[in-house]
């Protein structure tokens, strides 16, 4: 254990020095970064190249020829009386990734709120209808990609209806992105998403417990975060999972992933809204691009890589101009730059 945080110490002061030799010197931004990302061979698996690199591979260009809809059509089903915050920053953050449309599937009482705080978002007032697996199994067709739990909640009701919509999209094949309370009806169902490989989750360390403990009737081994993240993927049917911390640490059950790029020390609300929503869109255009394009690895490892990356960067920029102050809405200002600097620069 001393060892490991001997370890962990010296890697922050490694990075802290990088990070000040690239404002000083403004060496090629991969030459840095690529010091702050690692992976773990799960099994015998080939060297991955860079992989900020396999995120670029995956991003679409921006083309004059291309039509409304082409780069992305995300949905979000969340938000309800007490929680109009969180779809709110998963929804704006896709389309600052460059989704095209972005849907929000709330209740009607928290749908009047969210429009409000954005008229680019498209906000449909059905989550706890009679009717809402009907009302948005008809918008499934026109969707690349569901993120499902930002303030969602923990009604009864409302968790019933949203059993059925991701009943509804695995039937149609479509991505899903689970965090916040979605993961609650995860934890308590697990058979819901078992074997679904275009599903990813995304736990916090209460989360990842709670999940830990209902799939593998244990908690987590706190001192082997990589073999955790890769058993309770395994033990999913091979579902890709993040696991969010200090460092993010992602597996889809056959490799491992660690992101430590380095971030803020601020922990405000809603970070894990920007991640979950930007990861729908990297979802939707990393497996239209295939596995040929990341070089072999699951296109969903390196979408939900590519996520975590860029929240830490919205992180680390939003920060150094507010320090303390800092909240999420700072940080989705910063998701155009931050990702032109990782992704496109």
């Amino acid at each position: 254990m001393a060892v490991r945080a001997g370890a962990a110490v010296a890697g922050a002061a490694v990075l802290a020095v990088l990070s000040a030799a690239l404002a000083l010197y403004g060496p090629p931004l991969d030459a840095v970064l690529k010091r702050a990302f690692s992976h773990h061979k799960a099994h015998s698996v080939k060297d991955m190249e860079n992989p900020l690199q396999l995120v670029r591979s995956v991003v679409p260009p921006l083309s004059t020829k291309k039509h409304k809809g082409q780069d992305g059509r995300i949905g979000v089903v969340g938000g309800c009386q007490e929680y109009t915050g969180a779809p709110y920053f998963a929804a704006i953050s896709a389309l600052k990734v460059g989704a095209d449309l972005s849907h929000v599937f709330c209740t009607r009482e928290a749908a009047p709120v969210i429009k409000s705080y954005s008229p680019e978002l498209i906000v449909h007032p059905v989550l706890d209808s009679p009717e809402a697996v009907r009302d948005v199994e008809q918008w499934l067709p026109r969707l690349h990609a569901l993120v499902v739990g930002p303030g969602l909640g923990r009604n009864d009701a409302l968790l019933e209806n949203v059993k059925g919509i991701l009943e509804a999209s695995k039937a149609r094949g479509i991505p899903v992105v689970i965090d916040a309370d979605g993961l609650w009806l995860i934890a308590q169902q697990p058979a819901l998403i078992q074997g679904y490989r275009k599903v990813v989750l995304t736990p916090n360390h209460v989360e990842f417990g709670r999940l830990s403990e209902a799939v593998l009737g244990a908690p987590p081994d706190g001192g082997d975060h990589h073999g955790a993240v890769l058993r309770l993927s395994q033990a999913l049917g091979n579902v890709t999972v993040v696991r969010k911390g200090e460092q993010d640490v992602i597996s889809d059950g056959e490799q491992v992933l660690v992101c430590s790029q380095e971030g803020s020390g601020r922990r405000c609300g809603g970070q894990g809204d920007l991640l979950s929503g930007s990861l729908g869109v990297l979802a939707h255009w990393a497996l239209r691009a295939g596995p040929q394009k990341t070089g072999g690895p699951s296109p969903l490892l390196v979408a939900a890589f590519g996520a975590c990356a860029l929240t830490r960067q919205c992180s680390q920029q939003a920060f150094q101009k507010h320090g303390r102050a800092t909240t999420t809405s700072d940080m989705v200002a910063e998701v155009g730059p931050a990702f032109h600097r990782l992704f496109e620069a």
